[in-house]
Parts: C-alpha cells; structure tokens; sequence
C-alpha cells in the first residue's frame, strides 16, 4: 500500500512499525462550536483510511483528541458567562452524534487535553531539563533555535526562524514564526492549573495552563508510544501545529515521532474559503435541514482524491444523492433476487486504486464501471470500504399494513396533500420503516 508522506512529500510504500499493528492519530475538535462540513471532509478521509488498512489486515489503533481547552474555548465561555467544562459539552455531544450519522468508526481513545494536563507538565520538563525550553514572564517557551530539524514538515528555511521572539497565541502564520508557548502563565477569568516543573526556584510551582500544541504530543505518545506510524489531519495543522508537535516530541524523546504525515486538502464552498463573513460555513445539521442524508455528503467527499481541494455546491449534493439514490435502488432490486455471486476482478481493480494513496474518485469510477455486472454482496463490500453502510439496506417482508400506508400515502401525493401523506411517513417510520422516493415510485427499508 502506498501513502503520500508529507515529511518526504512524495508516496511512499507504508509498512507499519510493529508487524501486523498500526498506530495512528489524528486531530480531533476543538469544541467551543459546532463543526463544519470541512472539519468533517477531513475526519471522512481519515476513516476511509483505516477503513483500508484493516481491509488489507492491519490492525489499527485509532487516537483521536479532543480539545477541551484553549484560547477560543475560553473566550467563547467567557461571552457566555459559563465555565468552559459546561460550555464545551453540547458542542461534543453533537460532534459524536454527527460522527455517526456519516458512518464514522470509532477510535480506540478519545482523550481529552484537561484530563492529561500531568502529561503535558511531564513533557515540558523534559524539555526545559535538556535546554530546548525557557521560562519568561510566568509562562514557558519552546527554543526553535534548539531543536535543528525545525521546519523540515513546513518546509521553513533557518533564515525564516525568529528565535527569541516568542508568541503566545495558539494558531499564527509562516510571516510569524517565532518560539512557541508551552505553558501559559495563569491569567484572571481563566482555567489554570498547578503545576512544578521540578527546575529552578521561579518554576516549582507555576500555575497556568497548557497551550495547544503540547497536548496532541502529550496525548498520542501516552497512547501509542515515543514513536508511531501515521498522523492525519488537515493541510491548515502543518504549520504551525504538526511541526510544533515534531519539535517538542523528538525534542523530549530523541527519538523519531511519526513516520508518515497524511493531510487532507481543504473544502471549499462555492469555489471559496468557508468563513462566517461569507456566510457559507455550513454544518451537518445545515445539510439535513435541506432534507439531505448525511451519508449523501459522505458519498460526495468520495469524489475527490483527500489531497485535492473539494468544491462544495448544493447542486454536486444533490448529484451525490441521485447517485446513492440510485445505488440503495438497485440494492432492493438484488436483494429481492437473493443474488450470491462476487465479482473477483472487480474487487482487485477496486482495491488496487484503495491502496494508491486512496484513491477514492478511481474507486468510484470502477464501481460504477462494473456497476450492472454487481451481486448485492460485491455492493456491500464496496461500501465497507466506502463506509456508506450500505448493509442497512436489508429486505424483509413488508407487512400488508404498512403496504397501504404507502398506497394512502400515494394518493395524498397524487392529490398534493403534503401535509396529510407526511403524516404518513411518520406514522410508518414509527412502525420501523423509512420511505424512500425515487423515480420509480417508493422504496421502503428498515428504519
């Protein structure tokens, strides 16, 4: 299997470190609002991933992080007059709930960054006993100067560094590379923690709290080890997040922290940058406001290889829909004819363009290819491996009662009486059915 390696910027065979086990982290929320469709184009990509590996026998332990607590965090909660720890909870309970409407395996862990703040002070004096972090004005710093391999990610040239000046906010530029905060020194109105880095009078007892970067190093190397093999995220965390995160990990441990960087393009929406000035920051729960399944969105993020940029239109949304529409339909269509056959070639086309650095829109297109030759069985592998759970799609007799509710539901469309025939589709979706209409008339599965 190939994987395109950030760090080499080019594909690269994958083995994994350990024979058959795969560690891999990837960056989660940072909880102080809803996620957004681009978030999610990345987590997709990510579980497409793993999806591949244990397909071709790997067994892989999935870290996810959740960031509990930061700068936006603290300035969202503040504004809403709430502590952080009530603030951050709707907005991580909607973050699962969408994982799993779009068919997300879940990681092994989800650690969150408040309850490993004893790891983060661990690895920071571990940092400040070899050299590679100071101490200025109550809060602790990382040394770019110190650690010779800073930039090698990022691409950033020694000349560009600006050792000396530091920077205490969370997300800054290339225009501002700069030491980086560790521990910030304890403000009025925000969380902090107790802390003894164990080196010199000023730094026994130093109360603050962590910044951004530390915790994901803190995180995934309690989890999967000083060293592990793949890292996901975005192209945005290259800089400065995953490269901080290799300064301070190697740094501490002297040891190589990833082997493989894999970064997903960003999502854009109508051929722009999503921003909430553009009003085009759309999330899930935007999506089925407009009645579209999220697996719709899901199938949609297929069609683009994870490292090219996404251009999300309603009008491509509504293509992915026609398309899953027209995949569920021929699925009843098979599973009336209990048809039993897989289609061997088909599977090694598919898989072989799975293990060229995912290539999904190449998948999709031997899907398709090979479409009306399928079994009901090959449509259900693929879509384990496409995880749009397409193993739902089970027939079973449909009780007589629930066939003319249908047929009663028909007519009132047939009258345009919306109102009535939605009441229908409710009362049906409570007798454990869903309707489903398609150009062909209605199509029931199990709700």
């Amino acid at each position: 299997m190939k994987l395109y390696n950030f760090l080499s910027r080019k594909k690269e065979n994958f083995r994994p470190r350990r024979a058959k086990s795969v560690g891999f982290y990837t960056c989660g929320p940072t909880v102080y609002d809803f996620a957004h469709i681009g978030n999610f184009r990345a987590y997709i990509f990510e579980d497409i991933l793993r999806r591949t590996l244990e397909y071709v026998g790997y067994r892989v332990k999935q870290v996810m992080n959740i960031t509990d607590i930061d700068d936006k965090i603290i300035r969202r909660a503040r504004a809403h007059r709430m502590p952080t720890v009530d603030f951050v909870k709707p907005y991580e309970e909607a973050f699962f709930n969408d994982l799993k409407k779009l068919n997300i395996k879940p990681a092994w862990k989800y650690p969150r960054a408040t309850k490993h703040i004893s790891e983060m002070i661990t690895l920071i004096s571990k940092l400040l006993k070899k050299g590679l972090a100071y101490e200025e004005g109550g809060s602790i710093y990382f040394d770019i100067s110190k650690f010779e391999r800073y930039g090698r990610l990022s691409r950033l040239k020694p000349k560009e560094l600006k050792s000396g000046l530091r920077i205490d906010v969370d997300e800054y530029t290339k225009q501002n590379v700069r030491d980086f905060v560790l521990w910030k020194g304890k403000k009025p109105g925000e969380p902090s923690w107790k802390a003894n880095f164990g080196k010199g009078p000023t730094l026994n007892a130093v109360e603050g709290r962590p910044g951004w970067h530390i915790e994901c190093s803190a995180m995934s190397m309690k989890y999967l080890g000083k060293s592990f093999d793949i890292h996901g995220g975005g192209v945005d965390l290259i800089f400065p997040h995953h490269e901080n995160e290799i300064a301070q990990s190697e740094g501490a441990t002297g040891k190589p922290f990833v082997r493989f960087f894999v970064e997903g393009e960003h999502l854009l929406v109508d051929g722009k940058k999503m921003s909430k000035s553009l009003h085009n920051m759309f999330t899930l729960k935007d999506i089925e406001r407009r009645g579209f399944d999220p697996l719709v969105f899901r199938y949609l993020v297929l069609n683009a290889h994870y490292r090219s940029r996404l251009n999300f239109t309603w009008k491509a949304l509504e293509g992915a829909k026609n398309s899953l529409r027209r995949i569920r339909e021929r699925m009843v269509i098979l599973g009336r004819r209990a048809q039993k056959k897989t289609h061997k070639s088909f599977r090694k086309e598919l898989m072989r363009r799975m293990e060229d650095d995912l290539d999904t829109p190449g998948a999709l297109r031997v899907f398709w290819k090979h479409f009306d030759a399928l079994s009901r069985d090959d449509i259900i592998w693929a879509s384990q491996i496409f995880g749009l759970n397409l193993e739902r799609w089970r027939v079973r007799a449909i009780p007589a009662g629930i066939k003319k509710l249908v047929k009663k539901r028909e007519e009132f469309r047939g009258k345009k009486e919306w109102q009535k025939a939605d009441k229908i589709r409710a009362q049906i979706k409570k007798l454990g059915w869903q309707v489903e209409d398609t150009a062909k008339g209605p199509v029931l599965k199990s709700a």
